[in-house]
């Protein structure tokens, strides 16, 4: 495994120890072992970041966008050169089995092509005013922009979630998760130096970090990937300032089955919306199964069936198809739902508990887990668990079910199985998310915008749009009357 060299903080084009000088050590939480140390930032070392990143940024702003194209091309390039170490580093880190963490970078990588082929895309228009004047509109972008970024895919979100406000124009701090930042400080060293120095930023730290960001006013643009509380907290902080955010929040996401499918498909596809493999940690996971009385029992028992394949392993490990939960607290809040839904008089009809294997002993492990005779109303129903916790509702009266799904502040993600086009179509467009799906599950597609509604976030990533959601729109407006009068 390729541990980063630096444990400091990345501004400015270079390496900095911390202002107060702390520093944390990261455990595995698969294992428990220590695997590195970083550095704990503060409002200081904030502060001195978004200077460096504000003169970053006055070169940034002015390189042709094609030339800044060519650098984001080349940083994916060195990201896929260093994949398989980094699969390594962020399995070992996060939890995530290391046989599905390739992709990770590989997604990254492909999001820095995606967006350096649209920076000719940031387009203004002009506005017809007669022969004696010229309007027109150009894109500029914001400035400086943080990024506040979740755990469950660490190098995914820390580098793809610079790709879209890099190719507008912007410099970008990005704030690693706490409890899986070590791929970050890689992705400093690898690509931190085809950028003019203060254009990329990786300040590691808590919580003080991350208002620090919010509130600092140098800072002209808010991107955040984690819960709804912290999203409400960092959307009140920008109020101050009336702040622009990008918000990618948690979900309670509904897979709606109909009685016309195949129970076979329809079981695949219910075990895998749950992102079994990373314990369930995705916020776009399908965790409330809502499952037509006619197909019931059959569906059931084949998802219990196909769960056999998901068994919690080392994530190290190559043969490993179920990482671990990422920490200790997170560990014992899944646990507590489990719990719940036993009080509350779900019926488990698969998993339930921790692993019972010795190897497994110093990390933080849960069965894949399945609740069937689940109520709208029961905790596991309502809230999002972020665990491998999939809840079964049984449904017969459309209204009803459809009621329930959209019952929720959250807004995520939906997917609906159905043979019926035209039923499929319908029910798409009466259910408040995002993002849906018809007969597929869990994939991201490039250009096609992923983001929620409600309580779910704010702003479309992926796609052209996240880039222009990084630029300002200004109006300029030429009076050709008076320049003639001048001659």
């Amino acid at each position: 495994m390729v541990l980063p060299a630096q444990d400091g903080l990345y501004y400015g084009g270079a390496w900095h120890a911390p202002h107060a000088g702390r520093y944390e050590d990261i455990h595995s939480p698969g294992d428990g072992s220590r695997i590195g140390r970083v550095a704990v930032g503060d409002a200081t070392d904030v502060d001195a970041a978004v200077g460096a990143a504000r003169q970053g940024f006055a070169v940034w702003r002015d390189t042709p966008p094609l030339e800044r194209a060519r650098i984001l091309k080349a940083a994916a390039v060195e990201m896929r050169k260093h994949a398989a170490d980094l699969a390594r580093l962020d399995a070992a880190d996060c939890g995530n089995p290391v046989a599905e963490m390739t992709s990770d970078v590989m997604v990254a990588a492909a999001l820095f092509e995606f967006f350096a082929g649209l920076v000719t895309e940031m387009k203004g228009a002009s506005i017809p005013m007669g022969p004696e004047a010229i309007d027109f509109t150009v894109r500029e972008p914001v400035g400086v922009v943080a990024r506040i970024v979740a755990f469950n895919h660490p190098f995914m979100f820390a580098a793809g979630k610079m790709a879209a406000p890099l190719a507008a124009g912007n410099a970008v701090i990005i704030k690693p998760p706490e409890q899986a930042p070590l791929s970050s400080l890689r992705l400093a060293e690898i690509v931190g130096g085809l950028f003019p120095p203060g254009v990329v930023s990786i300040i590691n730290g808590g919580r003080d970090v991350g208002q620090a960001l919010v509130s600092h006013p140098g800072v002209g643009m808010l991107g955040l990937v984690g819960s709804i509380p912290t999203g409400r907290a960092v959307a009140r902080g920008a109020a101050e300032r009336l702040k622009p955010m990008l918000l990618e929040l948690g979900g309670k996401n509904a897979l709606i089955a109909y009685p016309d499918v195949d129970p076979d498909a329809l079981a695949a596809g219910a075990v895998a919306g749950m992102n079994f493999t990373w314990c369930g940690q995705s916020c776009g996971s399908t965790s409330r199964l809502f499952l037509h009385e006619s197909l019931y029992d059959a569906v059931i028992e084949r998802i219990v069936e196909r769960c056999k394949a998901f068994v919690p392993g080392l994530p190290t490990d190559p043969k490993t198809t179920m990482g671990a939960i990422i920490s200790q607290a997170q560990h014992a809040r899944v646990l507590s739902y489990i719990a719940s839904a036993h009080e509350e008089g779900a019926r488990l009809v698969c998993g339930g508990k921790v692993p019972d294997d010795p190897s497994l002993a110093g990390g933080y492990y849960v069965e894949p887990t399945v609740f069937a005779d689940v109520s709208p109303q029961m905790r596991i129903a309502q809230e999002e668990i972020f665990g491998p916790v999939l809840s079964v509702i049984k449904w017969h009266d459309e209204a009803q079910m459809l009621a329930d799904v959209n019952g929720l502040d959250y807004g995520l993600t939906c997917a609906i199985w159905t043979n019926d086009l035209e039923k499929g179509m319908r029910t798409a467009s009466r259910v408040n998310a995002g993002f849906v799906w018809i007969n597929e599950v869990g994939k991201h597609f490039l250009g096609a915008p992923f983001g929620g509604m409600k309580q779910s976030g704010m702003g479309r990533e992926e796609c052209l749009g996240e880039m222009l959601s990084f630029t300002q729109e200004k109006n300029i407006h030429v009076s050709l009357r008076r320049v003639a009068a001048q001659h």
